[in-house]
């Protein structure tokens, strides 16, 4: 059984932003389990619900994201491990068709591989934040 280190937790945690920065879904996609379950709110307005599973469904449902915002791009906040639970939650700042939000993602990971996301997003912030 393969238990992540907090180090390569957060190694996860910038590999996944420079991943979408770079628009590499095969990238992001790496470390989910074939069943992954992924809930998002966005995801709703693509799929028709917010719970996504599988990794061809996330895989589809983030193509779809991307075509409609194709100058994505992710800015890290911070990582915060709990290695003993194998969680990890990034906070970052989103900045995706002229809008800015911050935003959280929180990862478990099971034998080294991602079971399960889930997206947190707050309200659009500033351009001085």
């Amino acid at each position: 059984m393969k238990h992540l280190t907090r180090a390569e937790l957060e190694h996860h945690a910038l590999a996944w932003i420079d991943a979408w920065n770079r628009q590499d879904l095969d990238a992001v996609l790496v470390p989910f389990v074939d069943d992954a379950v992924f809930v998002s709110p966005r995801a709703e307005s693509i799929t028709g619900n917010a719970t996504v599973r599988g990794r061809s469904a996330l895989q589809n449902y983030w193509k779809k994201a991307l075509a409609a915002v194709p100058d994505l791009r992710f800015e890290i906040e911070t990582a915060v491990c709990d290695e003993s639970s194998q969680v990890l939650l990034v906070h970052y700042v989103s900045r995706a068709g002229g809008r800015t939000v911050r935003a959280c993602e929180l990862m478990r990971f099971r034998d080294g591989r991602q079971v399960y996301g889930e997206a947190f997003y707050g309200a659009e912030i500033g351009p001085n934040l």
